[in-house]
């Protein structure tokens, strides 16, 4: 993980333990998992709207610190919103 990378922890349905990380390339995130920290981060092509929450939440936090610029949460939830638009 890079210095920028956004990382957070989450239990699956089942109830495994997951680390996820997010980073940032321009305007699009790219998300990636792995079960433990002996096994090798996998790209999530498909990450659920939980993650995208848990996303924008670290970045507003972010955004509070002024490591961030205002602008990045505005994006990131157009970006939910497009995602998902039945659910926001």
């Amino acid at each position: 993980m890079a210095k920028g990378d956004i990382s957070w922890k989450r239990r699956t349905e089942a109830g495994d333990r997951l680390e996820i990380y997010a980073r940032q390339s321009g305007e699009n995130w790219t998300f990636y998992s792995r079960g433990g920290r002996n096994q090798q981060w996998q790209i999530l092509l498909e990450p659920p709207l939980e993650d995208w929450l848990e996303l924008l939440d670290a970045v507003q936090r972010r955004i509070e610190r002024q490591f961030m610029k205002e602008e990045a949460a505005y994006k990131l939830s157009k970006l939910i919103q497009e995602r998902f638009p039945k659910e926001t």
